[in-house]
């Protein structure tokens, strides 16, 4: 419990979205907001939040949609709040915490909790900032109305997507819009199931950026403690190795939920005989509950687009090698979810040479946001899904874990070297890449 007292830096900058907002546009904490930034990005984001705020005052309410900004997974901060005015204990992402082993109490007591009954006790505190502040104020500067839906990411898609209905039933707004990075997508695209008919008459559209339709293979390397974001986590953390990571995150019911859905070859990782028998794997309820959320997801219509990442080095394949799995690795993605799960029958497509994390970050994706809710097209984007595999390479489980086991003393590094790591943590390892 003494490590729950203690206030780390992160924990101090871990403020409601409003309030870093309105410091950027006024300059207020402008020492701390620019070590925590940096120079580049704190710039940006203060031109950015300065038109926001000079929008909002000439925007005519209800003109346009109102806009449900839903982050991906690991998007949402999570952490406990504390009393007496005092900052949150940030758990997800203080890397303080991870350094000392904190992130196993990420860890669910029961798979089966994810169904029903009272959350767990750790709370969603705001957006990652780096990655969904930029996307929030340029739609804001846009004259749009921006909403953003923070959530435990932990927790089923069905749980979340009843959530998620309750706040939109209460929403008066004539026009909504759902705009969902990565696992965000599935979850817009689940809440239809749990609205009421207006409120599904009132959505207007749905877009999902990076999202992965057809599911990840990402998440198999999770359950396989193989996935790179985690190994490097595992990297800093001064006690805990990556498969001990992978329990905790083994019981995340939305992972599974995000799982390929096609068959891969003979290879079917929705049952347990399709997994190697040897080190980390899948919780069989988990993986037959995954099953059955799948299958009951509505079907796309002219309200659906999706706005593909290609040009990245990404796991666009996987077999079963003996005690292993082997990826296959090619420039057909975004660098976290192929091109083609990233498309949905029925919806219009766009796409843009970029990676995964960097895809609402990127104003060409916040222009093309503006027109299609502007217009119902967009001229900003590529339309249609391109891709070129370009040369694949194959990794296997071993390999990976050779390649990023090592541990890195968090300590050593200067602010702006941890800086870059924490950015980086999605950046495609070496071994993803031809060898010349």
């Amino acid at each position: 419990m003494s490590a729950r007292r203690d206030i780390s830096v992160y924990d101090r900058m871990c403020w409601p979205p409003d309030q870093i907002e309105a410091a950027l546009a006024t300059g207020a904490h402008h020492r701390e907001l620019l070590a925590y930034f940096g120079r580049r990005e704190y710039e940006l984001l203060s031109e950015l939040a300065r038109s926001a705020v000079s929008a909002r005052r000439r925007a005519a309410r209800g003109a346009r949609p109102k806009v449900y900004l839903l982050p991906g997974m690991l998007g949402s901060q999570l952490g406990w709040p504390r009393r007496g005015g005092q900052p949150p204990d940030l758990l997800w992402l203080d890397p303080s915490d991870v350094v000392r082993g904190r992130l196993s109490s990420l860890r669910l007591s029961r798979p089966r909790r994810l169904q029903v009954g009272p959350l767990p006790p750790l709370r969603p505190l705001g957006i990652i900032p780096y990655t969904y502040l930029r996307l929030k104020l340029r739609l804001e500067a846009s004259g749009l109305e921006v909403v953003v839906h923070d959530y435990d990411w932990r927790l089923s898609l069905e749980t979340l997507a009843q959530a998620l209905a309750r706040r939109l039933e209460r929403d008066s707004a004539p026009r909504l819009a759902l705009v969902g990075h990565s696992m965000g997508g599935l979850l817009a695209r689940a809440v239809l199931n749990h609205c009421s008919r207006r409120t599904r008459q009132r959505i207007v559209k749905l877009i999902g950026i990076g999202a992965p339709y057809g599911g990840a293979i990402g998440a198999a390397q999770v359950l396989r403690a193989t996935y790179p974001v985690l190994l490097r986590l595992a990297a800093i953390d001064r006690f805990n190795k990556p498969e001990t990571l992978s329990a905790t995150f083994r019981a995340f019911a939305s992972l599974y939920q995000m799982l390929p859905s096609a068959q891969l070859g003979s290879l079917n990782l929705f049952a347990s005989s399709g997994w190697p028998r040897r080190g980390p794997g899948p919780d069989p309820v988990l993986l037959a509950t995954a099953r059955r959320f799948l299958a009951a997801l509505p079907a796309a219509d002219e309200r659906y687009v999706a706005i593909v990442g290609t040009g990245q080095r990404t796991v666009t394949g996987i077999e079963r090698r003996g005690a292993q799995f082997r990826y296959e690795v090619s420039a057909a993605g975004d660098g976290t979810v192929a091109t083609a799960a990233a498309a949905l029958a029925g919806a219009s497509h766009y796409c843009l040479r970029c990676e995964h994390s960097q895809l609402p970050r990127e104003a060409r994706v916040a222009n093309a946001i503006t027109e299609l809710l502007q217009h119902g097209t967009t001229t900003a984007l590529r339309a249609g899904v391109h891709a070129r595999k370009g040369r694949s390479v194959y990794v296997t489980d071993a390999q990976l874990r050779r390649t990023l086991g090592r541990k890195i003393d968090w300590h050593a590094l200067g602010p702006a070297s941890r800086r870059h790591y924490l950015n980086a943590l999605n950046a495609p390892p070496a071994s993803y890449r031809p060898r010349r």
